[in-house]
């Protein structure tokens, strides 16, 4: 891969070893060096720089939980569990922060989203409906009822490029921007694999049969949830489409010199590629090169 996928390459040491240890996190709470993440509800706050703010841990209320996100040289980097709505559409102001903010910058604040998602989504036990109380530095929760420790989770989604005769297959759904594409994606079901899921999707969606399957890259996706996109390239066995309308408004076949305008923003292009943080963006520059 020439291009990082985004929401990876984050600078924090996780820690893992010190979550367990009640009186460490304690300490690390104390840390007159901490630094706590800035955020407007779910989304980052950014400086004139277009750089995460982080703030003094002394400005944060003295009721809040915190989540520990990491080490970097020893220093605690936290975040505060807040409300917020963890539905996947993104504003036009999240869309622009995301498309400055430095990859390993990205990568931190996917990982709050993430987390914070995930605490507000498991307040009640889904064993026996009991509360849940957060412990373990934030990174998990245990029913107050039962003691069920519940942790967080992320949900696979395969997002591929089926290809056929030097071109590549791209979607758009009715909710993106007028002459956007991308890969066309779909989550993992159970008993499936990577490849099937691929080829499933594929033939559902846009009706072609696919076969040999390749992996390509991996980038973690904070919106709508915690998901792991999985990217791969299919060989097309069938290019006959038959569009599902309920999933697609559109889909078409690309060239590579069409895929590299794109890219590049040209303003000849057939379609508009999606931001470089998004890894259909990687995966359409790798298939490119």
């Amino acid at each position: 891969m020439t291009h990082r996928p985004g929401f990876t390459g984050s600078p924090l040491d996780r820690a893992d070893r010190l979550r367990h240890d009640v009186e460490a996190f304690n300490g690390l709470l104390n840390d007159w060096r901490g630094r706590l993440l800035g955020m407007a509800g779910l989304d980052p706050q950014l400086d004139a720089d277009g750089s995460l703010v982080w703030h003094s841990m002394a400005q944060a209320p003295l009721e809040a939980e915190f989540i520990l996100l990491g080490l970097i040289e020893e220093r605690p980097h936290f975040a505060m569990l807040v409300d917020g709505d963890s539905t996947p559409i993104r504003s036009p102001a999240l869309w622009q922060a995301l498309s400055l903010l430095p990859a390993e910058e990205a990568a931190i604040y996917g990982a709050a989203r993430s987390v914070i998602d995930w605490h507000n989504a498991n307040r009640y036990c889904g064993r026996c409906g009991g509360t849940t109380k957060v412990f373990r530095a934030g990174w998990g929760r245990r029913c107050s009822a039962c003691e069920t420790e519940h942790f967080p989770r992320t949900d696979p989604v395969v997002i591929m490029l089926a290809e056929h005769e030097g071109k590549a297959l791209v979607g758009r759904q009715s909710r993106f921007p007028p002459g956007n594409y991308s890969a066309l994606a779909g989550f993992l079901e159970p008993g499936e694999s990577i490849e099937e899921a691929v080829r499933r999707e594929l033939n559902e969606e846009a009706g072609i049969t696919t076969g040999a399957v390749r992996y390509v890259t991996s980038q973690p996706w904070p919106f709508g949830g915690s998901q792991l996109m999985i990217a791969c390239v299919a060989e097309t066995i069938d290019p006959t489409i038959t569009l599902d309308t309920n999933e697609l408004e559109d889909v078409m076949w690309v060239t590579r010199e069409e895929a590299r305008a794109a890219l590049a923003g040209e303003e000849s292009a057939p379609f508009r590629a999606p931001p470089p943080f998004a890894i259909a963006h990687s995966l359409l520059r790798h298939w490119a090169a």
